[in-house]
């Protein structure tokens, strides 16, 4: 596989923020979400290739016990197959990130679902995609419910990410859940759209939302910890 990066930090979102991780980016994705925060994984993908025994001797040379794979879309590559099982077979813990348009069977600990709403089209005139082609794309790719459903089933320790913009978004989310099936409050997280770590008065509608429906707030704690910068 390409990897863009690997690196050790502190875990910035979900329900492990906070931990130690080893993270290993993988480069390239079949989406491209308009606020991306790391474009250099979707839009404009970087990496070279490296193998699963490099990748696993890196992660072990961290020092850490969590191993994040992440990217760029793990899902849309064969090789994290073997690369998950070989990180559970030397005992990492293992959480998998996806946006949960594309599925194949790999080892995890956590599965970590980002949904993509609405608010991640391209805009119109976007000038990374003149033509428009992506953002049609991404529109057709983004939400796929058959693949969502199959990867909560499998995976029973789970989350599901949302980013948010507006409040109007928590309405579209409503209605997503309503088609899913097996799932707890206390597994949606919603989490504040931007590469800056976010103030009160832009949060205060998200906090409210999830004390009103249950669920939690995300928090991005390496923004807040690192600014928004690559390795972190």
């Amino acid at each position: 596989m390409a990897i863009s990066e690997t690196f050790a930090s502190i875990q910035g979102e979900g329900k492990l923020v906070g931990v130690p991780s080893f993270f290993i980016r993988v480069s390239g994705c079949n989406l491209r979400c308009a606020w991306c925060d790391t474009p250099y994984a979707s839009w404009a993908p970087d990496g070279q290739p490296v193998g699963t025994a490099e990748l696993v001797q890196r992660a072990m040379a961290s020092g850490v016990r969590h191993v994040v794979l992440t990217g760029g879309e793990p899902m849309l590559f064969q090789g994290s197959a073997a690369l998950s099982q070989r990180l559970h077979d030397v005992g990492f813990h293992v959480t998998v990130e996806t946006a949960g348009t594309v599925s194949q069977t790999v080892h995890c600990d956590l599965l970590s679902v980002s949904p993509k709403l609405a608010n991640s089209t391209p805009l119109r005139g976007d000038p990374r995609d003149p033509d428009g082609v992506w953002r049609a794309r991404h529109e057709q790719r983004r939400l796929n419910l058959p693949v969502l459903q199959s990867l909560w089933d499998q995976y029973p320790e789970h989350q599901m990410k949302f980013v948010v913009s507006a409040p109007a978004d928590c309405a579209e989310i409503d209605a997503l859940l309503l088609r899913l099936r097996n799932w707890a409050p206390s597994d949606i997280l919603l989490m504040p759209e931007g590469v800056q770590a976010p103030t009160s008065e832009q949060t205060a509608w998200i906090v409210q939302e999830c004390m009103n429906r249950g669920w939690r707030y995300c928090s991005r704690l390496h923004l807040q910890l690192f600014g928004n910068r690559r390795g972190t």
